[in-house]
């Protein structure tokens, strides 16, 4: 199989993983393992390039600095075979190092507009430009800039003026220079060196063609890079062109959360992401649209003040009435007018409390103390436990019980403030100390409370209030916590909405499922198709 067949089959896994980024990798692969054009006979061999090569190195350096320079590192590792007219060769053999003492401007004498470009070390890319003409590298034949600290290349062809440390400047002799290029950008380097990069190049090599056969590799290179910049639009403007109409569908179901318009975000032309869709279901529910209000239903502030009369039998209050929250001290939203604004503490009749920290042990005990990830989900997951040796009393509330909330008080922004349900047997697992544990009356449904936590609005509320957020571990306390604005439906409707998030849950559920066996499918007919081109090339 040619490489251009792979080309032609990209339709069949344009959408696995980085497909684009792989057809790149694999030209630059068959360029410098000489299977992307054929090789001529009559072609003189790179042996004779790089005599020639030592012999111009010896003519522009001083005999202390050429005499005895290798064509290789000595132990440098071959890996692969290379056709008979090609040679290895140290990587920076085919190159002089051009100097820039004296040359480097600081970050204070870069500007926007000037007559010379600023190629800094970042990306080897140019952040600015510079008018000093004692500071410009004049540049007569091309040059390769290597970055110390990124292995980044760039080939520049253009006078310009270097930004900071960290800049090699490679001058190519007798060798193609675009071909050195891609033979720099193509070679694997340790990606642990950073800032000794050049130190890992100087030990590495590079597979050199003859001249004649640089040249027709580095146009055959430009042409099927000009296909991928070719398709890599293609998909850029389809992936627009879905984002557009995946919005849409989601703005229209918003607007009216009816089965019909549910078709719309499960379409076959474009793919919603199932957490772009988990996140809609969990804010369509808690904004009352994701079923009909009742108006025989009891009513909310009967549902108070059973929850009210519950907390001050358990002395959760002294408050001689129910706090309701006014609507512009609540969440960003509108609910229905037969819900109510409240905080979450105003439906507690425990917690919350911060959990308990023992260090592991490694054998098994009658203890297991959840770790961060079993809950960083939102669902519970026991698995993520481990044993600890201390001694927890069967009465301590430090142990799980069903129905029993946890928030995550600290974690990564994405995370902080997640909150999980655990349904399990009681005295089965403790909870630790970066986890909150907290309770809510019996006169609601958990699961609701649940749901409107993990909803976008409540996120959101939490994330802004988290100390720290600069840091890897943002916290939020209980004060914050029990402050968190919550809208209650009647009873009756809470159930609805539970049963109705569940519905929809498992079809993204199943969403989730079909395009990950799709992705995986498409991922593994490219590897196969990759796997066919490198056996017959």
């Amino acid at each position: 199989m040619k490489i251009e067949t792979f080309f032609e089959k990209f339709e069949l896994f344009a959408d696995a993983p980085n497909a684009v980024a792989k057809m790149r990798e694999l030209v630059l692969e068959f360029a410098v393992q000489g299977k992307l054009v054929p090789q001529d006979p009559n072609d003189e061999p790179a042996s004779e390039l790089l005599k020639k090569t030592r012999g111009e190195k010896e003519r522009r350096l001083s005999r202390t600095e050429s005499r005895g320079e290798a064509l290789a590192a000595e132990n440098s590792v071959i890996p692969f075979a290379i056709p008979d007219s090609w040679e290895w060769v140290g990587a920076t053999f085919p190159a002089l190092m051009v100097s820039d003492r004296g040359k480097k401007i600081q970050t204070k004498d870069v500007a926007d507009k000037g007559l010379y470009p600023v190629v800094d070390q970042g990306k080897v890319s140019i952040r600015g430009y510079c008018s000093d003409p004692e500071k410009v590298i004049h540049v007569e034949e091309p040059i390769i800039l290597f970055g110390d600290h990124t292995r980044e290349t760039k080939y520049i062809n253009f006078d310009f003026v270097v930004g900071a440390d960290g800049v090699k400047l490679l001058q190519p002799l007798c060798i193609h220079p675009p071909y050195y290029y891609l033979a720099l950008r193509w070679l694997p380097l340790d990606s642990r060196g950073y800032g000794r990069h050049f130190k890992l190049l100087r030990a590495a090599v590079i597979p050199i063609p003859p001249l004649a056969e640089q040249k027709r590799i580095v146009a055959k290179v430009d042409e099927l890079m000009t296909l991928c910049d070719l398709l890599e639009a293609q998909q850029q403007e389809r992936d627009t062109r879905h984002t557009a109409l995946a919005r849409a569908s989601l703005a229209r179901f918003a607007e009216a959360p009816t089965p019909a318009n549910l078709n719309f975000l499960f379409h076959d032309s474009y793919t919603i992401e199932p957490a772009e869709l988990r996140k809609i279901i969990l804010t369509l529910a808690v904004q009352g649209k994701l079923v009909s209000q009742d108006a025989n239903a009891e009513l909310v502030d009967q549902m108070l003040l059973r929850i009210f009369d519950e907390r001050r039998e358990l002395n959760r209050t002294t408050a001689t009435s129910i706090r309701l929250l006014d609507p512009e001290d609540a969440l960003n939203y509108n609910i229905p007018e037969s819900w109510r604004w409240l905080t979450l503490d105003s439906l507690l009749v425990f917690g919350p409390t911060n959990g308990f920290s023992p260090k592991a042990v490694d054998y098994e005990t009658p203890v297991r103390s959840l770790t961060l990830s079993a809950t960083t989900s939102g669902r519970f997951i026991g698995e993520h436990s481990k044993f600890i040796a201390a001694i927890i009393p069967p009465d301590s509330e430090l142990w799980l019980r069903e129905g029993d909330i946890l928030v995550q008080r600290g974690n990564t922004i994405e995370y902080v403030g997640v909150a999980a349900v655990y349904w399990g047997a009681p005295n089965h697992f403790i909870y630790p100390d970066l986890m909150m544990k907290l309770r809510v009356s019996k006169e609601v449904d958990v699961r609701f409370i649940h749901l409107a936590m993990l909803s976008e609005p409540c996120r959101n509320y939490l994330r802004a209030r988290a100390s720290g957020t600069s840091g890897s571990m943002p916290k939020i306390n209980q004060a914050t916590l029990k402050s968190l604005p919550l809208p209650l439906p009647p009873l009756a409707e809470q159930r609805r909405i539970v049963a109705k998030v569940n519905q929809l849950m498992a079809l993204v559920d199943q969403l989730e499922a079909q395009l990950a066996a799709s992705r995986e499918t498409v991922a593994n007919l490219m590897n196969a198709v990759v796997a066919e081109l490198t056996a017959k090339a």
